[in-house]
């Protein structure tokens, strides 16, 4: 058996049991968090899916081992399962922190326009990947003519076109799984703010948003998006010590025992942190050269927004300005993502450090020289989970005042009715 054909065969046997491994791990902590766990403890998205209720065998059974989603997923929640499958998905729509609002004026949506398109989308991505990525491998990166010859701007264009052609495999099987999900009625999310309906519940890739994104983190969020979510579910909320290299050892752990797969999760965590101890700023001239603000640009919120003036002289200053940044980051986003899931692709171990080596290293030693040099951030995990501690405790003592008052009250007012009695006492007395 040829080495393709072994991965070929590795992928169809493990990928049903990394699914059913995402599902009975998501179901055994949302069961944690709904019958062992106080609410104010919880996150809001726990919070949400906590289940509250025992599930039965067959309830079981069925999460982990439907049809649907038995080869190729995507994981769901438990409890967005049930409520499809006691037919309440069209009746209810997820809001905010989990909420459900009933939408009993509409009517059961069809999903056909969402299964067609994304038919489409796969035999579009299954013609790209059967024609142009077999003339775009990968392991020609580490080619030892390609290596003595190729200029240092020519092995950065293949590299991010060879990863380009090596991602629409993916983007078919994904984009498959979730067509047949809503070809049975699974995966709506609801109407949006034009009364079109939504078939994304489940969704496991945003290809514009991937292709397109001008961050690390741009690029993850929309990356296999049901992984992401489970991986922050069972680890990054929960981990008390640094959770981000936890979370990443997980993946690599969970993806297989190949050594490729460590070597692209371990330089994912260098890259990860190293991107969030950067601060991208820049300063926006005026046409007369002198500095208007320091912005930052930590989302897409464009640049005028700053508090500068409107003039038009400044506006086109600051729309030149942003798109130069978009496409600089954009560049440097998708060389960093290329450079790191190589030896992903490669799989063993020889191959992966000569192409790390062929590259000298570079990106690996630029990021461990910035997390050297810049502190890093407080992630916005550990601050909602000191608030929800101190939110936590402020109600302990809220309550805890409330009852020291209602004792003073009471022991006040049982004063007063022992004073009150004395004194008629007394005077009944001196009658």
């Amino acid at each position: 058996m040829e080495e393709g054909d072994e991965n070929e065969h590795t992928a169809s046997v493990g990928s049903p049991m990394m699914i059913i491994t995402q599902k009975i791990t998501s179901l055994a902590y949302e069961i944690h968090d709904g019958m062992f766990r106080k609410d104010e403890e919880l996150s809001p998205s726990q919070r949400g899916l906590a289940v509250r209720r025992m599930p039965s065998l067959l309830e079981y059974l069925s999460y982990n081992c439907n049809f649907m989603g038995i080869l190729a997923g995507p994981l769901c929640s438990y409890k967005d399962y049930i409520t499809f499958i006691e037919g309440r998905s069209y009746m209810t729509q997820s809001g905010e922190n989990g909420k459900e609002e009933v939408q009993y004026e509409r009517t059961e949506p069809s999903p056909s326009m969402a299964v067609t398109q994304k038919l489409l989308v796969c035999g579009l991505s299954l013609l790209f990947h059967l024609t142009i990525s077999k003339t775009l491998p990968v392991e020609y990166n580490i080619d030892e003519h390609f290596q003595a010859t190729a200029s240092w701007l020519t092995k950065i264009i293949y590299l991010y076109v060879s990863l380009l052609a090596a991602r629409p495999k993916y983007y078919f099987a994904w984009t498959l799984a979730d067509a047949i999900n809503n070809a049975a009625g699974f995966g709506f999310r609801g109407y949006d703010k034009n009364g079109a309906a939504r078939w994304d519940l489940i969704s496991n890739l945003r290809i514009q948003q991937i292709e397109m994104s001008t961050s690390f983190k741009m690029f993850l969020d929309n990356w296999n998006i049901q992984t992401a979510l489970w991986l922050k579910r069972v680890c990054y909320e929960r981990a008390s010590l640094s959770p981000t290299i936890q979370t990443f050892i997980l993946s690599a752990i969970w993806h297989g025992v190949y050594p490729g797969y460590y070597l692209t999760f371990l330089t994912g965590v260098v890259m990860t942190l190293a991107a969030r101890a950067v601060s991208i700023k820049k300063v926006i001239l005026c046409p007369s050269g002198s500095p208007l603000t320091w912005c930052e640009r930590p989302t897409k919120q464009p640049l005028y927004k700053a508090g500068l003036p409107s003039s038009a002289p400044v506006m086109s200053t600051l729309a030149g300005s942003e798109l130069l940044y978009d496409v600089v980051t954009w560049i440097v986003t998708q060389i960093a993502i290329s450079y790191t899931v190589v030896p992903f692709v490669l799989l063993s171990i020889k191959p992966s450090f000569m192409f790390y080596s062929s590259w000298y290293y570079c990106l690996h030693i630029i990021g461990i020289l910035l997390l050297l040099l810049l502190p890093v951030k407080k992630t916005q995990r550990r601050k909602n989970t000191h608030e929800n501690i101190q939110l936590s405790r402020s109600k302990k003592f809220d309550e805890r005042e409330n009852s020291l008052g209602q004792n003073n009250f009471s022991t006040t007012n049982s004063v007063c009715n022992q004073n009150q009695e004395i004194a008629s006492r007394h005077s009944s007395l001196k009658q």
